[in-house]
């Protein structure tokens, strides 16, 4: 990778991984090339993106500390507030540099995604995205199943948060990352597909590999609890001892579409459930 770029995904990482967060990067083309035209991103082939996902960490390094902050305001979702947050010091980070951020919630005004998060994680070899194309035989008939991607550390333990896209930086020869596959077998991916689909509240899907961490129980009540009572819920999380604000400066899903069988379409989130992630 030329040195530029390289120097870029060391400052991004350097203002992201601190809060539990990762970044993958990966060219554009890549993920163009596994979507219809109306899901591709308008930037050319070599231009350097980055997905960034969110570790079990993340509740305890960033979400807590920020609820401690002055930042939080009247919202629907703390989590998406608080990444938003964190991404937009990868802007200030990079004043030099034109930075676009699409978020994982982001949608055109048709409603349709502007980013496919598992597909970008996938093309980045940040975390396999298993989908029904990837069962030899289907045993699912007319049901709808969606996929869900699985992080090589993680299992399910984690999230999809975004794509930072830097228009004007092009990396020719940035190698591909294939992903981990973690589940190789048939029958694996059958029963984590099952799982993932029909069985989700009992959040067996996520372990599917052992991960070398989970969320902790107090963040599987936050993404247990319906989202009208999460708000309570964060009231409560105020009065633990704040995590280091000094880190912190000033400042502030994905969709199927049924009708389209292409395979690289993504839920609103990975590693995701109905009430949260």
């Amino acid at each position: 990778m030329e040195p530029r770029a390289a120097e870029l995904q060391r400052r991004v990482r350097a203002t992201l991984g601190p809060f539990g967060f990762e970044v993958h990067p990966f060219q554009v083309g890549w993920y163009n090339a596994l979507l219809p035209p109306a899901f591709q991103l308008p930037l050319p082939g070599p231009t350097l993106a980055f997905v960034v996902l969110s570790t079990p960490a993340m509740f305890d390094q960033a979400l807590k500390p920020f609820l401690q902050s002055a930042h939080l305001q009247p919202l629907k979702d703390p989590v998406d507030q608080c990444v938003a947050y964190h991404l937009t010091n990868v802007q200030k980070s990079l004043p030099e540099q034109k930075v676009d951020i699409i978020t994982d919630y982001d949608m055109h005004p048709n409603r349709r995604p502007k980013i496919l998060a598992q597909t970008a994680a996938h093309v980045a070899g940040a975390a396999y995205y298993y989908q029904r194309q990837d069962v030899e035989s289907d045993p699912w008939g007319n049901k709808k199943i969606a996929g869900v991607c699985i992080h090589p550390k993680y299992g399910g333990w984690f999230a999809i948060r975004g794509v930072v896209l830097l228009p004007g930086v092009e990396v020719p020869d940035l190698p591909p990352q294939s992903p981990t596959d973690c589940v190789p077998t048939q029958e694996g991916r059958i029963a984590l597909l099952e799982s993932f689909n029909f069985h989700w509240r009992d959040w067996t899907y996520r372990d599917v590999v052992a991960p070398v961490e989970r969320y902790s129980e107090e963040q599987k009540a936050y993404f247990a609890t319906p989202p009208s009572q999460r708000l309570h819920l964060l009231e409560l999380l105020k009065d633990s001892p704040p995590d280091p604000l000094k880190y912190l400066g000033t400042g502030p899903k994905e969709i199927v579409d049924p009708k389209w069988r292409g395979g690289w379409v993504a839920p609103r989130r990975v590693a995701t459930v109905p009430q949260g992630t």
